[in-house]
């Protein structure tokens, strides 16, 4: 199937400088970034990638000028807000499957419990079900910040078993015991409509 460039139909970015999304670092939103100043067309070496706790401060970010671009999972549940915001326009869309997702639990830490205890953030959860050995026939889900903070809190003791990218699980020293999916996403780019207020 072939999937329209969705690209085409909005109106140009401005210059790519430093975009803000979800951190931290190992997120499918930081992949998104990085495929975004390639699709600009933007020096690599110029351009930065800003990362947030959350993707509202990456919002607060851009309407402060503090980054020209914003990128949002259109799979995050509150992305309606950034849509909504007067001081924001909609300046790209595109398509990006995610690095691979899988449930990762730390490297030789021994059998993992019957009804473990999964970090997640809230978008990907659903594919735990699809992921997860049928002998893990019940678990407990905690919602994390982003894929990187999931591996984190198995990392600190929080959770048996993180739902994360391959970026993540390396960088948190964690080891795949499920398949492994990409998800194919969509992907918004927001920039300011006006600027940033004056400061005395």
């Amino acid at each position: 199937m072939t999937l329209w460039s969705f690209t085409a139909l909005l109106r140009d970015s401005d210059r790519v400088s430093a975009v803000g999304t979800l951190g931290p670092p190992g997120t499918s939103s930081e992949a998104a970034a990085r495929h975004f100043i390639r699709l600009s067309g933007s020096d690599s070496s110029q351009a930065a990638i800003h990362l947030f706790d959350t993707y509202e401060e990456a919002g607060a970010a851009l309407r402060t000028d503090h980054v020209t671009h914003l990128i949002v999972a259109n799979a995050y549940s509150a992305v309606n807000q950034f849509y909504m915001d007067p001081c924001l326009a909609l300046t790209n869309v595109f398509v990006m499957d995610t690095p691979l997702y899988g449930i990762a639990a730390p490297h030789n830490d021994g059998p993992v419990p019957d009804s473990p205890t999964i970090a997640t953030h809230p978008a990907p959860e659903p594919i735990i079900g699809q992921l997860l050995s049928p002998k893990h026939s019940t678990y407990k889900v905690i919602h994390s910040t982003s894929t990187s903070a999931a591996a984190q809190a198995v990392t600190d003791g929080i959770a048996d078993l993180a739902l994360t990218t391959v970026p993540s699980a390396e960088r948190h020293g964690l080891e795949f015991i499920s398949a492994t999916r990409p998800i194919l996403m969509v992907w918004s780019v927001f920039t300011r409509t006006q600027p940033a207020a004056a400061t005395a």
